[in-house]
């Protein structure tokens, strides 16, 4: 988790990300349809990055090196890519794991290509008073230490569901886009800020 300011060294736009802080993408999910049936069994004997197990899960488990991402394929030729850091990355993937299927021999295209869920992360560089954020917004909060160590935020608008770290760290999760991600994060930024924790 670098501390990251904007991407890479330029300026960040105000405009769009008033806080100065903008949320690195760490995990784009995708799925895609290949559009035709597939023997998993075939594809694991034939392809040297597959793993397949039907006793443990119903998928082949392929993973490239680049762009560094995973896909769970489906006998059904359904298809979900995790791992891509931006949404061109993963699109990119898709297609690289679509030609490998292809190569060994099944008719598969690329249908439907989605991103599902957009993961990003930021530090806000000061500790946060969880208890006070909870109470105060009870409505969206969920926050049992005792179970798991950061606050549960569910944002209506849009419908994001942000962790809050005492330590300052966010973890933004279920955008499918990435602005709903930065819009999430400009929305609960004026709120962490209200809950900062004086320092003795």
């Amino acid at each position: 988790m670098a501390d990251q300011v904007g991407e890479g060294s330029q300026p960040v736009d105000l405009s769009k990300h008033p806080s100065g802080i903008v949320p690195t993408l760490q995990n784009i999910v995708s799925t895609v349809n290949l559009d035709c049936k597939l023997d998993l069994k075939a594809i694991a004997l034939q392809a040297r990055n597959a793993e397949y197990n039907p006793k443990r899960f119903a998928a082949v488990i392929m993973r490239i090196r680049e762009p560094k991402t995973t896909a769970l394929i489906f006998a059904s030729g359904k298809m979900v890519c995790t791992g891509a850091k931006s949404e061109q990355q993963s699109k990119l993937a898709a297609r690289k794991y679509a030609r490998i299927i292809q190569k060994l021999g099944f008719p598969a295209k690329f249908k439907d290509f989605k991103i599902q869920n957009i993961v990003g992360s930021c530090d806000v560089k000061f500790p946060i008073r969880l208890e006070g954020l909870a109470y105060a917004h009870g409505a969206f909060s969920s926050y049992e230490p005792e179970l798991f160590p950061g606050l549960i935020y569910r944002m209506k608008q849009p419908k994001i569901v942000l962790l809050i770290f005492v330590s300052g760290k966010i973890v933004l999760t279920g955008a499918k886009v990435r602005d709903e991600t930065y819009t999430a994060f400009e929305n609960i930024y004026p709120v962490l800020t209200e809950f900062r924790k004086i320092q003795q």
